[in-house]
């Protein structure tokens, strides 16, 4: 029987841009005989009609009753999977969700059990490369490996690592992170892959340079967490 894939979406204010993602989704799945997908939206909290908009083409909504960050809402979804496989995809992605297939094929063939999706070039002029380099150096420090994309929140990795790992969730935007760290030190397989993904970013504005400082904050907290409480 072909393996069942959880694809678990966090989202938060997302009503404009997560039917787009869903829709794609939804066309890969058909398009692959070799796999089973059930999909799960979980709204963190939102202040629009994020679930309302997912209700139509999602296996499952899960409504938190606040916003918890996306660490919180990642976990929720994935607890509540069935899948021996779990791929986390942002809601913004729109039409090019439908390149999700490529994130499973490592996963697929035994060869990697967390596979982080490697992003094109921004197109928009973003930050300056701080809570990259954070990420990327806090990585290396912690369990020797040297990501290219240590932020990436697209993401497939196998049910047992996440069970494994026994952690409940890193807050907010340093789950992934965190979850990098702790298969690394578990002794699991990480890959990396390139995948033509795209999805809103962030430019230099007020409300680009907030999001970053409360990413900065996110990692440094995850970091901290991997060194004072090592997984093994």
């Amino acid at each position: 029987m072909a393996p069942l894939i959880s694809v678990i979406i966090p989202a938060w204010n997302e009503e404009d841009r997560l039917p787009g993602t869903l829709l794609a989704i939804e066309r890969a799945c058909r398009a692959r005989s070799d796999m089973r997908c059930e999909v799960i939206v979980v709204d963190d909290g939102s202040t629009d009609g994020t679930a309302a908009a997912a209700l139509p083409r999602a296996d499952r909504v899960l409504q938190m009753p606040r916003n918890q960050g996306k660490g919180a809402a990642m976990h929720a979804g994935w607890q509540a999977a069935s899948g021996s496989v779990i791929l986390f995809l942002d809601a913004d992605l729109g039409e090019t969700a439908d390149q999700f297939p490529r994130l499973l094929e490592p996963l697929l063939r035994g060869e990697a059990d967390l596979v982080i999706a490697m992003l094109p070039p921004a197109v928009k002029r973003g930050g300056i490369g701080l809570v990259k380099k954070l990420a990327k150096h806090g990585v290396q420090a912690l369990c020797g490996l040297t990501p290219a994309a240590p932020l990436s929140g697209q993401r497939a990795v196998r049910r047992e690592v996440l069970e494994r790992c026994g952690r409940r969730s890193f807050q907010g935007f340093g789950v992934e992170v965190g979850m990098l760290i702790d298969t690394v030190k578990m002794g699991y397989r990480v890959s990396e892959l390139e995948v033509p993904f795209a999805h809103r970013e962030t430019g230099r504005d007020w409300r680009g340079w907030l999001h970053r400082g409360k990413q900065c904050l996110a990692v440094g907290r995850a970091l901290w967490r991997c060194w004072r409480k090592p997984v093994c």
